[in-house]
């Protein structure tokens, strides 16, 4: 807030600055789900990370990990259309994957 001062007590002028917060829209955020299973070795599921999910080697070997132990890792996120290729080409190397 600024204070101008002009000498008048009855009537100050003053000159208030107001900040607005605006909300922009997002698309809706999905996630990229892969699965646990017992026939793809670590390897393949880290290569199919790195090709097809464009995972670092650091990344998709975090995420294998995950996949391993936990059960399943949320290896992308993003819009539906730039999920959906990922998830069909995960499906055609035999990977379980889904997205919510």
């Amino acid at each position: 807030m600024k204070i101008y001062n002009n000498r008048s007590y009855d009537e100050p002028k003053r000159q208030y600055e107001e900040e607005v917060l605006v909300m922009e829209m997002e698309d809706e955020v999905y996630k990229l789900v892969v699965h646990n299973d017992d026939v793809n070795t670590f390897d393949f599921v880290i290569m199919c990370l790195i090709d097809i999910c464009e995972h670092t080697p650091e990344q998709a070997e975090q995420c294998t990990m995950l996949i391993h132990y936990k059960g399943k890792c949320t290896v992308k996120t993003g819009a539906l259309e730039k999920l959906k290729p990922m998830h069909h080409a995960l499906l055609d190397k035999g990977l379980s994957s889904e997205i919510v």
